[in-house]
């Protein structure tokens, strides 16, 4: 297979790409992700972390007030991050081993993109 006519990230991940700070509630971070039609945000943080709409779920079901919740307290810290010139394959084989569902695309220092489990399947499927 020619390698310049696969798939990679950068051509189905989203952007902009949409981030909240670790101090925001996790009702703001619901109220984004809704807002944006997405699942996951990166948190301005370093090393990378990102918090999902899972994340958000979890929060509720355990009875915390998601108002006055940070971030903080339910995001995943040090979250792996790809180059947008990653291949699509290599993409779903780091999310299948890691057993993920996001992934944020970073250019040299600049976060550019997220790319999903979905993103990835409709492409490849």
């Amino acid at each position: 297979m020619d390698l310049d006519n696969r798939i990679r990230a950068e051509e189905v991940m989203s952007t902009p790409l949409e981030t909240i700070s670790s101090k925001a509630t996790v009702r703001e971070a619901a109220r984004t992700m809704r807002d944006n039609d997405i699942n996951a945000l990166l948190v301005t943080t370093g090393p990378p972390s990102i918090v999902t709409s899972t994340d958000v779920l979890d929060a509720v079901a355990a009875g915390h007030d998601t108002a006055d919740l940070p971030v903080a307290e339910v995001m995943t810290r040090s979250v792996e991050t790809v180059p947008p010139t990653i291949l699509l394959e290599e993409v779903a084989a780091m999310m299948t081993s890691l057993g993920i569902k996001h992934l944020p695309v970073v250019d040299g220092e600049d976060y550019v993109g997220m790319v999903s489990s979905t993103d990835v399947t409709s492409r490849i499927a």
